[in-house]
């Protein structure tokens, strides 16, 4: 018999599923009622690979980079998607569903957009360093 990963999320309204029957592969006994969700149950197996080789380094950063073979800000940026997927950041989970979640996204990817071109400017000489600290907030 096949198994297969349990959906974490619905898939017509996007809410969380909650667990209401479980069921012994063995002898078919079943139980039914609202069970805990499980947080991990619905990452992928890429996930749970380098949430584990994250916890058997003890948190070390630089295991995860070497294991994943990616640069540290890499890696770094992939566990912290890692993290709002759980709920555990700052920005709450990544679901994408929420419009507000997608509106703070957005934003920050102009503001980085906005900083960026800041920086080229500066560097091919068409701002000077007092005009790009304005522009970049530090005046």
């Amino acid at each position: 018999m096949s198994s297969y990963r349990a959906p974490r999320d619905c898939p017509v309204c996007s809410s969380r599923l909650e667990t209401t029957q479980l069921g012994c592969p063995h002898c078919g006994t079943g139980l039914v009622g609202h069970f805990a969700p499980c947080d991990f149950c619905g990452l992928d197996d890429a996930d749970l690979e380098m949430l584990k080789v994250f916890l058997a380094s003890r948190g070390n950063m630089r295991d995860l980079e070497r294991h994943l073979g990616v640069s540290y800000p890499t890696a770094r940026a992939r566990f912290d998607d890692l993290l709002r997927r759980l709920g555990l950041a700052a920005g709450g989970p990544a679901s994408g569903a929420g419009t507000a979640d997608a509106a703070g996204r957005a934003s920050a990817a102009a503001a980085e957009a906005d900083r960026l071109a800041t920086l080229r400017a500066l560097a091919q000489g068409d701002l000077d360093v007092e005009g790009a600290r304005a522009r970049l907030g530090k005046a």
